[in-house]
């Protein structure tokens, strides 16, 4: 028999967060600008390609774990972090743009060293 509430009441099914409903879900490769409105923690904006959604953790409704690469200036991978952010904090930007100066991101690449 499934859980009751102090009232008798079956428990609420535990459910995944409900995102806003003009969110759009958030998916590989998706560039992001991390600011105040996405967590205090980015008092300092940053620019982020995201590798996944975190799904099997289970955050507050209208958040979101996500495992993403920390990009610099020149839109090259300097970190590789997990984050928790406000879904509607989240400021997508286009796929052709840089780190916020309209500059194409670059994946990052080992350099050659000569023999």
């Amino acid at each position: 028999m499934g859980e009751r509430t102090d009232t008798g009441e079956p428990s609420p099914r535990c459910e995944p967060p409900e995102r806003p409903p003009d969110a759009r879900p958030i998916k590989a490769g998706d560039l992001l600008r991390l600011g105040r409105a996405a967590s205090v923690q980015f008092c300092r904006p940053i620019t982020v390609r995201v590798i996944r959604e975190i799904t099997d953790r289970h955050p507050y409704d209208g958040w979101a774990w996500i495992e993403a690469y920390e990009l610099n200036g020149r839109g090259v991978a300097v970190a590789k972090r997990e984050l928790f952010v406000r879904l509607a904090g989240l400021h997508r930007l286009d796929a052709g743009a840089g780190a916020g100066d309209g500059r194409r991101v670059r994946s990052a690449a080992r350099q050659r060293v000569p023999a």
